[in-house]
């Protein structure tokens, strides 16, 4: 196994996508993990996508796992709809501003595209081109959502550890993953990460991102050398995408065992009141979300205590 320079075995958190109801499960599970005893913010390596590329970053802010918890709580967000554009219907999202399918509509569209594509390759390219198409995103609106995720995060600037946030380039169709050292400043990064797909792709100057789901569900073979691996999938591991592409997060964790790294992926129990699916995006599911989680965390120390270490 790898191993870093002072000989310690190298840990990483991978924390997948799922909506705002996935971001605060993941807070609060790391939060009760962090209560009894078993600190995931220390992670040498933490990976990002979608949802949980927010997550990444609020939790390798050097705020307290605590705070970060106590603020999921204290959130009042009644789902509210906002005007949908021309032609769309008005639905709920991480953030309504930028919504423009609803939940059961993008599902069907984006169905459509997965049925008629080969591969994972083919299905990129499909989904970039149909994203771009219907791109009614604007550089306004664009600059809307940095706002917005700017101002959940604790801190401005990347963390010290290493923080791999996932993306898609809508241009090119190449899987993209952002670090400190890859010019972008990280509400960018998290911006274009957590892109909705159904309000079209994230603009940056000319280049334009999607969300980092479109790379591989949970992205946790990027966790690769790694020699223990943790990872919080608030959607159970589920694809969307047929098991023969290797998108599925079963693949990966059977990747990263065959190259010597120990793995174990978290899922939502029953406490968290069933909230992962096409409701997760709403906001109002936050508190509920967390609350479960940390329910859930304070119960699964324990267990995980000796594979953290």
């Amino acid at each position: 196994m790898n191993t870093t320079s002072s000989n310690k075995p190298t840990r990483s958190l991978v924390l997948a996508g799922a909506g705002a109801a996935g971001n605060a499960w993941q807070t609060g599970l790391v939060a009760g993990l962090a209560e009894a005893g078993v600190d995931l913010t220390q992670a040498e390596l933490v990976i990002g996508t979608s949802a949980g590329s927010t997550a990444a970053a609020m939790i390798t802010s050097g705020t307290r796992p605590a705070e970060l918890y106590a603020a999921t709580q204290a959130e009042v967000t009644p789902h509210r709809p906002q005007p949908a554009r021309p032609g769309r219907s008005p639905q709920s999202s991480a953030d309504p501003a930028r919504a423009a399918m609803s939940a059961s509509e993008y599902l069907a569209w984006s169905d459509q595209i997965i049925a008629a594509s080969t591969d994972a390759a083919d299905w990129r390219r499909r989904m970039s081109s149909a994203i771009l198409d219907l791109d009614a995103a604007d550089d306004e609106t664009s600059r809307h959502w940095h706002d917005i995720v700017a101002a959940r995060l604790p801190s401005q600037d990347w963390p010290r550890q290493r923080v791999l946030i996932t993306a898609v380039d809508a241009r090119t169709a190449q899987p993209l993953v952002f670090d400190r050292g890859s010019g972008i400043q990280l509400a960018d990064a998290v911006a274009a990460s957590t892109s909705n797909g159904s309000a079209g792709a994230y603009h940056l100057g000319d280049d334009r991102y999607l969300n980092g789901a479109y790379r591989r569900s949970s992205n946790a073979d990027l966790a690769a050398g790694c020699d223990r691996v943790l990872v919080l999938d608030p959607f159970g591991g589920r694809s969307r995408t047929p098991l023969d592409w290797g998108m599925d997060l079963a693949t990966q964790v059977a990747e990263l065992r065959a190259a010597g790294s120990r793995v174990e992926a978290v899922f939502p129990d029953a406490r968290a009141n069933e909230v992962f699916n096409a409701s997760a995006a709403d906001s109002s599911t936050r508190p509920l979300a967390a609350r479960g989680g940390y329910e859930q965390g304070r119960g699964l120390a324990g267990s995980l205590a000796e594979l953290w270490g």
